[in-house]
């Protein structure tokens, strides 16, 4: 499924000076809205830094060497929840030494046809009582603050691990109703799976969060470096803790129905500097 994000690519370069005259952005150069896609920064000259401009958003991605060059690669996105389709621009600062290279493009967010689902849940979990009110509001607060880092060392590779083996049940975008009321747009892929069934870790990373939380449940967020985090919900027990460096496909804990669930399922979701997107495209078949 990565062949969608690596596909065409669309070239735009400005540059200052000679020694980084050969360097460009590869981009798409279109992407639906809540789809993440792949940037390729690329130079036949070595450069040492580079910073990446998204939608109000800066990430420094590792930079490679190689024989021919240097290269940095970045994933980006849309967040189906809080962004419109339209015309988007990409930028890129390239650093060597005393010498900046600017680097712009710009990438077609389309309009996107996502299912509707109505779901029957317990009052509460639609209504949260008055006394949870607040510990819901610290849970959102904590991971917006730990989704919104983007630390520099890069530890994901293409395609991702799938977290389990079963189907997806309920893909990234659907329209929730939840008992008749008109809710925000389902941000993850919902995969049937048994309890106590193993989640795997979809890529080598760190692990920033294991908490018990009123919506999530028992879950776990692993840091995978340049603005890409995972997330699993509704274990039934993590096998982590805080701190641990995890690797692709090691077990991080098991299925469950903790939280706002209805039976044993994984909620596994993807943040791409900041923005929850839709993570099957980038998954192993």
């Amino acid at each position: 499924m990565t062949r969608r994000i690596l596909g065409a690519l669309f070239l735009v370069c400005l540059w200052a000076g000679a020694a980084l005259a050969g360097a460009r952005l590869e981009v798409p150069p279109q992407a639906g809205l809540g789809e993440p896609f792949l940037v390729r920064i690329v130079s036949d000259r070595p450069f040492r830094d580079v910073t990446v401009y998204w939608l109000e958003r800066e990430v420094r991605p590792t930079v490679k060497a190689g024989a021919d060059g240097n290269a940095a690669e970045i994933l980006l996105g849309t967040d189906v929840l809080g962004d419109e389709p339209g015309m988007r621009e990409i930028s890129a600062v390239l650093l060597d030494g005393g010498e900046t290279a600017t680097l712009r493009g710009a990438v077609e967010v389309r309009p996107k046809d996502y299912p509707v689902q109505a779901l029957t849940l317990p009052p509460k979990m639609v209504t949260p009582p008055k006394e949870e009110l607040a510990r819901i509001a610290r849970e959102r607060e904590l991971n917006h603050r730990i989704l919104d880092h983007a630390s520099l060392r890069r530890f994901w590779a293409l395609p991702l691990a799938r977290p389990v083996s079963g189907p997806v049940e309920s893909v990234y975008g659907a329209a929730r109703v939840l008992n008749g009321q008109k809710k925000n747009p389902h941000r993850g892929l919902d995969f049937d799976a048994a309890k106590g069934q193993p989640v795997l870790a979809c890529a080598t990373g760190t692990v920033v969060l294991v908490a018990d939380q009123y919506y999530a449940g028992k879950c776990v967020i692993v840091d995978h470096g340049n603005g890409v985090q995972s997330l699993y919900y509704h274990l039934s027990e993590a096998k982590v803790r805080e701190g641990y460096r995890v690797d692709r496909g090691e077990v991080l804990g098991l299925v469950g129905s903790t939280g706002r669930a209805t039976g044993p399922h994984l909620h596994f979701a993807l943040s791409v500097q900041g923005r929850l997107v839709d993570p099957l495209p980038l998954l192993e078949e």
